[in-house]
């Protein structure tokens, strides 16, 4: 065996991430999505948000948000995020989710020229079936997404049993759209991309 042929292949690296904005960086359950009002806590990042895109800025991984909310009340709800993750510039009224334009919009306004490894996390399925639509690897969010739909006190205060079902539920509808991977919530999301990776590195595509 050859020196070069003990070096470890390096995995690919990904690409760029973008999220959805309500029910996954902030509004745990999409409760200003389904109301169309945005209450202060609203606007308070979901489990792991912060810490996620923190790890990713580490990485000089390339980010951003998107959302097919009025544009007042998704300015209320991304107050807390950074300053550095923007959000995209496309309309909401021009080619509507799940059509795929917004994802290549965001992808754009980050001008990454590739489509390889760029992924997109949410917990609304019709942004999820844009995220597919455009060719990207999805990650959808069971328990803090809009197929729960339920503020983190109610989400406390089910069972274990109830929780399971909810999340289970959520997870079946998720894995129905064709995305790649489910998880609880942000929190989970480094050890989701890790495995992302793995899998590209193996030569899966989305």
């Amino acid at each position: 065996m050859t020196h070069a042929e003990t070096l470890p292949v390096a995995a690919p690296s990904l690409t760029a991430v973008l999220f959805g904005l309500s029910g996954c960086l902030v509004d745990f359950g999409a409760r200003a999505r389904q109301r169309r009002i945005a209450r202060p806590e609203h606007a308070e990042a979901t489990p792991g948000a912060l810490d996620s895109l923190k790890s990713l800025q580490r990485q000089r991984i390339p980010c951003a948000w998107l959302d097919d909310l009025p544009p007042a009340l998704a300015k209320s709800l991304s107050a807390q995020l950074p300053d550095w993750i923007k959000p995209t510039q496309h309309s909401a009224t021009m080619n509507p989710w799940p059509a795929p334009h917004a994802c290549w919009q965001a992808l754009m306004d980050l001008n990454i020229d590739r489509l390889d490894g760029c992924v997109l996390v949410s917990g609304e399925p019709l942004l999820l079936q844009a995220g597919l639509n455009a060719g990207l690897w999805t990650i959808g969010l069971a328990s803090c997404g809009s197929l729960c739909g339920v503020s983190p006190e109610e989400w406390q205060a089910l069972s274990q049993t109830e929780r399971e079902q909810l999340r289970g539920r959520a997870t079946v509808q998720l894995f129905g759209l064709g995305v790649h991977s489910v998880i609880d919530h942000l929190g989970d999301l480094d050890a989701c991309l890790a495995d992302i990776t793995l899998r590209r590195h193996k030569g899966e595509k989305p």
